[in-house]
């Protein structure tokens, strides 16, 4: 069966490497969103290496920032017209003492890993019809009771937020018929971990947790609405 896709974030690491798990299928059109155009352009490459017949869409654009109403709202309707799954997969991480953490600090991670997805979400809505599924990417920081470390506070607090935000929406959108879920990720081997916790070995490869993330998006839409599941070689 057909779908359009979305992803946010597919410009690197877990987004970029789930892209190229869904691009494997010709009936999946992949509109991957990410911020580095030549990031989008090598993962146009090698999804077409991999499946010459992916259908895939690289598209450059800020999902806080960005112009939707002039730029990707156009652009959806022209191409694909209605949208079957939305993955917000898109974030940032700072590390940083919680003494140290400016007011601008805590604006960024709010910004990137809970706005930027409501106003995703908000324009998409309009796009999807019955049996559609939102997948949100949270993470075992912002999951509770699990392990926390230090320096995370705000990211943790963004990614509590956009839990709390997929059961809210669950139950305001399950009357279109569009179910809610999200994911709470433990470590994964990315760059963007690299750079905010140097030296870390992660418990999955990116393109571990893309495959996961493709298979869930696909088929737990169906099965399950309003759910926070914790992905995580750890039960802390």
């Amino acid at each position: 069966m057909k779908k359009n896709i979305i992803i946010t974030g597919a410009s690197n690491g877990i987004g970029f490497e789930t892209a190229l798990e869904l691009a494997k299928d010709e009936n999946n059109t992949i509109i991957a969103i990410g911020r580095s155009l030549e990031n989008l352009k090598r993962l146009h490459t090698i999804a077409k290496q991999l499946n010459p017949a992916a259908h895939i869409l690289p598209v450059q654009f800020d999902i806080f920032s960005g112009d939707y109403e002039q730029g990707l709202i156009p652009f959806l309707t022209q191409k694909v017209g209605k949208v079957d799954i939305l993955i917000n997969n898109a974030g940032t991480l700072i590390n940083k003492p919680f003494m140290q953490q400016s007011a601008e600090d805590w604006y960024a991670m709010f910004e990137s890993n809970v706005l930027g997805h409501v106003k995703m979400i908000q324009a998409i809505v309009p796009f999807m019809e019955k049996d559609a599924h939102i997948l949100n990417i949270g993470s075992m920081s912002g999951f509770q009771g699990s392990e926390k470390f230090a320096g995370l506070s705000a990211y943790g607090a963004s990614k509590s937020a956009l839990h709390s935000l997929t059961e809210s929406l669950a139950l305001e959108l399950n009357a279109q018929g569009i179910h809610v879920n999200a994911l709470a990720l433990g470590s994964v081997q990315t760059d963007m971990l690299e750079i905010a916790m140097p030296g870390t070995t992660a418990g999955a490869m990116a393109f571990e947790m893309g495959k996961y993330i493709a298979d869930f998006a696909l088929q737990a839409g169906k099965l399950m609405n309003g759910k926070i599941i914790p992905v995580a070689l750890t039960t802390v």
